[in-house]
């Protein structure tokens, strides 16, 4: 059983803008809300959103670094530990995993951790479906 939600990039970016995501994940996060449980964020996806924005790929009404931080405000929102070890293990993964660094990233910063990372991002979810990671869809 996962230990905490891992919030993938895409999954975030959702959240922040109140769309709705998949009704197992939207529990998911409402039973970890309601228990004070965190809802884990990796820093690697402060790098992705302020990428995203330099590229003109997501549109943000403040910096980068404001809405970052905002989000981090949140009373849920914890930054989950990225690690030296968590970065190494990113590049041997088991299985095959996502080419995409930072998916691998996130991937093993779950495996790490032991958390369910939640997401929409299809070839996270794909290994997961080989069972080397656990994963919600949003």
């Amino acid at each position: 059983m996962a230990q905490g939600l891992l919030l993938d990039t895409c999954a975030l970016i959702w959240i922040a803008n109140g769309d709705r995501i998949g009704d197992a994940a939207g529990e998911a996060i409402r039973q970890a809300e309601a228990g004070g449980e965190p809802l884990f964020i990796s820093p690697i996806s402060a790098w992705e959103i302020a990428t995203l924005s330099a590229r003109g790929r997501l549109r943000l009404t403040t910096s980068p670094e404001t809405w970052f931080a905002r989000i981090m405000e949140t009373p849920s929102a914890q930054l989950a530990e990225l690690t030296v070890t968590v970065l190494m293990r990113s590049a041997f993964l088991p299985g095959a995993p996502p080419a995409d660094p930072a998916d691998r990233i996130i991937i093993a910063t779950a495996r790490e951790h032991g958390h369910a990372i939640v997401t929409r991002d299809h070839y996270i979810l794909a290994y997961a479906g080989e069972g080397l990671v656990s994963a919600l869809p949003c």
